[in-house]
């Protein structure tokens, strides 16, 4: 077995395409739309399967927004330079709520980006 895809759903599917791939340096991979069923599915990432696994962002037409509940955590990204993935995500107009720094408790330099429907991201520091 292998790990294929994540999926959120998105309010605004092309917002979210913009952010994702402006903002966060995603490729959009492939979309498809299924109007019989009222959704519309964008698979985007910095490769596509098998390399790396997706992100799968879901539109179900006619809503705009998702209640977050408590169960859900974050996507997690890992970066050579996370001060300079920071400043180009924030000037990007992306939104950074917590900066580089260590993580509680240890030494992993991590950061946190949140996408426009309230989604987290986490962001790893792991240099090569």
């Amino acid at each position: 077995m292998r790990f294929l895809h994540t999926m959120i759903r998105v309010g605004d599917l092309n917002r979210s395409i913009e952010f994702y791939t402006r903002v966060m340096g995603m490729k959009l991979i492939r979309t498809s739309d299924n109007p019989e069923y009222q959704y519309t599915l964008a698979y985007l990432g910095y490769e596509s399967n098998p390399r790396q696994a997706e992100l799968e962002l879901t539109y179900n037409y006619g809503v705009s927004e998702y209640d977050m509940g408590t169960a859900y955590g974050h996507i997690a990204l890992s970066t050579d330079d996370i001060v300079a993935t920071c400043n180009r995500i924030r000037q990007s107009g992306g939104k950074i709520t917590r900066e580089p720094g260590p993580v509680k408790g240890g030494t992993t330099v991590i950061a946190f980006v949140e996408d426009p429907d309230g989604y987290k991201i986490e962001l790893i520091e792991q240099k090569d």
